[in-house]
């Protein structure tokens, strides 16, 4: 039995109506009133009315100094920021990349671009100066707000010597450059919603992100602004979020994850979103403000999770916490009992990509399957495909494909920007595929088994990474673990391990063999990983995932 459609509580139940079934899931949702929706304007400038007062954004530099914002205050600076762009030139459909780490103005400047319409291009500061060149030529980008930090304006300096990029600068000062922090505060709190030829429609291009690239060179995926509100479901139904918790989703903004849980979801719930800018990496350190802060609720790549449970996690108070989720690669039952077993905590699985929001995952009410990424959102029609087009049966491996016959749902992306071939690649037929495969058990449940081009094909056996990894996972001391193809004569193909050991461990041929030992006692014969490397790190996407490309693409040189 569904309840009937109803309006969600709060500022989001003007857009959004959603219906339950006999245990309390969500099983339906619908939007309303989005011809025109903004979500600058119709959810933060209206959450600044509603509750002017109240904390929206919790920011802590990596010297651990702590800025705290109202929401009425990030409608005044997103305010000073548009007016303050639109005097430098920017105006509606222009592009605008945004390498600003985890500063607060990163904020600022992404709802100050929503308020004037132009596309909001986010990148993270790791890139190469040829990558930074790549995404400001294929993009046509007009300008762009950097940091000072890391050497990001003397990358943006020389890729447009002759200056016919605009360029902003934040927490600094040089030549060329206009200083964001010291120009805002010149310019009024108030920004006039855009009318006429100004006005800025739901379906008008929001944001580009561009690909984290497993592969290829990476594709611009363009959002309009629905996307926004198809991260309700990510934010209230997955995150589990309350308008009375602080949520921490441990990401740059130069990855599409910050999308998912710094920004639209969150303040759609109308919780508190808390940021850490930290440079060097260190679990203890997030697990500290974990209990400084009293986060109530908590989203890290599965990575972190790895890490977390060889930590000794009773020295943090985690009083406060009440729900953890994990995204961005899938997350192996061993680490999941682990976790559960020193914290009490499940973690709920959720996976999608760049170009949907949240499409499969354990939501809130349901009961997570150890391995499995959980059920279809309501939002999307998953189903699992043959290579021939058709529709796979119960527990057989195929594609991940939305049904987009009966129209495209809010979330999932409208275009590859410039790449109407690339868009026919993966939008056909009335279906969306995903590039990944997984299969779909009998209740529904989705079982990941890796991307199709990871599939590994041994004396006539196809076999998922992942079921492999899983396995090798359960080693106490294997930190990281991916498996991959390497050649072989007699088979076609062989399964080699790539190995991360935990701290301490020595990764000898002693340790080989105890390693294949294992890998023959606890794995079929076609499982077995041949070749074991050591390694001190993975080679791992801007976004965390482990690049399985780049390690094959070694070995087959």
């Amino acid at each position: 039995m569904i309840t009937e459609l109803k309006p969600e509580e709060g500022i989001a139940g003007k857009f959004v109506k959603t219906a339950f079934d006999e245990n309390g899931v969500l099983s339906k949702i619908e939007f309303t009133n989005d011809e025109t929706f903004n979500f600058a304007f119709d959810v933060v400038d209206a959450l600044a009315e509603k509750t002017p007062d109240k904390t929206a954004l919790i920011y802590v530099s990596r010297d651990k100094e702590e800025k705290k914002f109202t929401f009425k205050e990030i409608k005044e600076y997103s305010n000073m920021a548009a007016n303050y762009y639109k005097s430098l030139g920017i105006k509606k459909g222009d592009r605008v990349l945004l390498v600003l780490k985890r500063h607060y103005q990163f904020w600022f400047t992404i709802l100050a671009l929503h308020k004037i319409g132009a596309v909001a291009i986010p990148a993270t500061n790791i890139l190469k100066v040829e990558d930074y060149r790549y995404r400001i030529e294929a993009a046509n980008v007009k300008a762009v707000v950097c940091t000072a930090d890391d050497k990001i304006p003397d990358a943006m300096a020389a890729i447009d010597p002759d200056d016919k990029v605009i360029k902003v600068i934040v927490n600094g000062e040089r030549e060329h450059f206009h200083p964001f922090d010291k120009d805002i505060l010149s310019f009024s709190k108030e920004f006039a919603r855009p009318t006429g030829e100004d006005t800025v429609y739901a379906h008008d291009t929001m944001i580009i992100m561009f690909t984290s690239g497993t592969t290829k060179h990476p594709k611009m995926v363009a959002h309009n602004h629905l996307y926004a509100l198809g991260h309700y479901i990510t934010a209230r139904y997955w995150h589990n979020v309350k308008t009375d918790g602080i949520h921490f989703t441990v990401s740059d903004t130069g990855w599409g994850k910050a999308l998912w849980g710094k920004l639209y979801g969150q303040w759609l719930c109308e919780t508190c979103i808390f940021v850490y800018d930290f440079d060097v990496f260190s679990a203890d350190n997030i697990m500290k403000l974990v209990e400084q802060y009293k986060i109530t609720t908590f989203c890290a790549p599965p990575t972190l999770y790895r890490i977390l449970v060889k930590m000794d996690l009773s020295k943090y108070d985690l009083s406060a916490l009440t729900y953890c989720t994990t995204a961005g690669e899938a997350l192996n039952p061993e680490v999941f009992y682990k976790f559960k077993e020193m914290t009490g905590f499940t973690i709920f699985e959720g996976f999608g990509q760049t170009e949907t929001t949240l499409a499969i995952g354990n939501l809130k009410n349901t009961t997570p399957r150890p391995g499995s990424m959980g059920k279809a959102s309501p939002l999307y029609d998953v189903h699992i495909m043959r290579p021939d087009g058709t529709l796979a049966d119960v527990d057989e491996t195929g594609e991940i494909v939305i049904k987009i016959a009966d129209g495209e749902p809010y979330g999932l992306f409208s275009t590859y920007n410039n790449d109407e071939e690339m868009t026919k690649e993966v939008k056909h037929d009335g279906y969306y595929h995903m590039g990944d495969t997984a299969y779909m058990d009998k209740d529904g449940y989705f079982w990941f088994v890796g991307r199709v081009d990871d599939i590994i094909k041994v004396a006539g056996y196809r076999v998922g990474p992942f079921e492999i990894e899983n396995e090798i996972m359960k080693i106490p001391y294997v930190l990281e673990c991916a498996v991959t193809a390497i050649p072989d004569g007699t088979r076609g193909q062989a399964i080699k391990a790539t190995i991360v050991l935990t701290e301490g461990t020595v990764g000898d041929d002693n340790l080989k063999k105890e390693l294949k030992r294992y890998f023959k006692e606890n794995m079929a014969s076609y499982k077995r990983p041949r070749v074991i490397e050591f390694v001190d790190e993975m080679p791992k996407t801007i976004s965390g995932k482990v690049r399985r490309v780049e390690i094959k693409e070694k070995d087959w040189k």
